[in-house]
């Protein structure tokens, strides 16, 4: 059963089904706890809508390609939430030394990349100190990166929040 509710909210989809699907797909590295943070915070609609730093966006969090009047189902917002997942994981190895990262800190570097975009993060003070080995300083750069428009957008402060306790409970 599909969760389509209408009005002015739009027309949501279920969390939890996108990531069961990206889950089974078995082609990311961020974890299932790494998934659902992102998940949560982007929340899943099959119309766009313009986001909260004025952006047209659907699915979860997906800005690519988006156009006014289409409406997704289940299968095309796994598909273009994993390939933006994807593209997350390939900077914060590239930038971040992520292969050498443990997954809840991988999981983290990836969340706030993939809100960020790899732009502004390959040349980050967070991923210089990821590549430096020194994670703990990194993971307390995540309260940095909470304006979206720029403003600090209160979402993305609890977000970020969320980031880095994800960050730090890696090197418990």
């Amino acid at each position: 059963m599909q969760n389509k509710k209408a009005g002015a909210a739009g027309i949501v989809c279920s969390v939890a089904a996108i990531i069961a699907i990206v889950l089974g797909n078995g082609h990311v590295r961020t974890n299932e706890r790494g998934l659902e943070l992102i998940g949560n915070a982007e929340s899943c609609r099959r119309d766009p809508y313009v986001c909260p730093a004025g952006v047209l966006t659907d699915g979860m969090g997906n800005t690519h390609g988006v156009k006014p009047g289409t409406v997704k189902n289940d299968q095309q917002i796994a598909a273009e939430w994993e390939k933006n997942i994807l593209d997350a994981e390939s900077c914060v190895n590239r930038y971040a030394n992520g292969k050498k990262l443990p997954d809840n800190t991988f999981s983290a570097a990836v969340s706030v990349t993939f809100r960020a975009g790899c732009g502004n993060m390959r040349s980050s003070t967070m991923f210089s100190l990821f590549r430096k080995g020194d994670l703990k300083a990194a993971c307390y750069q995540f309260p940095r990166w909470v304006y979206g428009g720029g403003r600090v957008l209160p979402g993305l402060v609890t977000r970020a929040g969320k980031e880095e306790a994800l960050c730090l409970d890696a090197l418990k």
